[in-house]
């Protein structure tokens, strides 16, 4: 089991006027969503504060808000733990996945122009970099950065923080996977997202950003969970 002194979260910029406890929450809920912090990590409220260099009274805030957004468990102990992933778990979010990025996709499509397009394309390049290189640490960002633009595209949008609460909950989990899986990026559905971009084509751009999703992590994390469950399954007699 990890624990604190083990953990290497990555850093975010502060903007102008972010206040301490806005930074440990902001910093905390980025490491979670990029899987920095592996399920089952031994983890203190004190610990966290030691690393982040901040009072503990921030980061109990941080605790407490990522707590109500299912990210954390606070344990009898007073320690803090990321749930493990459970099959029924894992479903009910893929299915929020798909229903809320495919809708954010659709509604976005009329505001799409060639610079987005551009801009979706060069994100696009930098993961194949990614995955040519086995950067896994870079392609949970990469791929979040790609979606948030392109969901991003409608000014109305109200998906975005819907989206990024399931992202929260499926982070670690999905960084497992990415690590452990080999073919996890087997087929690239990114250029079939672009090209129905391109085309202006609704009905593409949804059933490519659903085969995105269960590509991408579905079929491999069904492998996973499923493995898991006959490691601790009791030996019959």
């Amino acid at each position: 089991m990890s624990k604190t002194s083990d953990l290497n979260l990555p850093d975010i910029k502060a903007a102008p006027g972010l206040t301490v406890q806005e930074y440990a929450y902001l910093r905390l809920r980025n490491a979670i969503m990029l899987g920095a912090i592996a399920p089952g990590t031994n983890l203190t409220i004190r610990g966290l504060a030691s690393y982040l260099d901040l009072s503990p009274t921030p980061v109990r805030e941080a605790i407490r808000r990522l707590s109500s957004e299912n990210a954390l468990e606070v344990l009898n102990n007073r320690r803090l733990s990321i749930p493990h992933m459970k099959a029924g778990r894992f479903e009910e979010l893929i299915q929020l996945r798909i229903t809320l990025e495919t809708h954010a996709a659709e509604r976005a499509l009329p505001y799409f122009s060639d610079v987005i397009i551009n801009d979706l394309t060069r994100m696009d390049d930098e993961m194949d970099q990614a995955v040519l290189e086995h950067r896994t640490e870079d392609l949970t960002q990469l791929n979040h950065d790609f979606h948030r633009r392109l969901y991003a595209a409608n000014p109305n949008s109200q998906a975005i923080p819907l989206i990024e609460s399931v992202w929260l909950q499926l982070g670690p989990f999905q960084r497992q996977v990415v690590r452990e899986v080999k073919q996890y990026y087997s087929v690239d559905r990114h250029k079939e997202i672009l090209n129905a971009l391109r085309q202006r084509d609704p009905m593409a751009l949804v059933v490519a950003i659903e085969n995105d999703i269960r590509d991408g992590i579905v079929r491999s994390g069904r492998e996973k969970l499923q493995k898991e469950a006959q490691r601790t399954q009791p030996l019959l007699h």
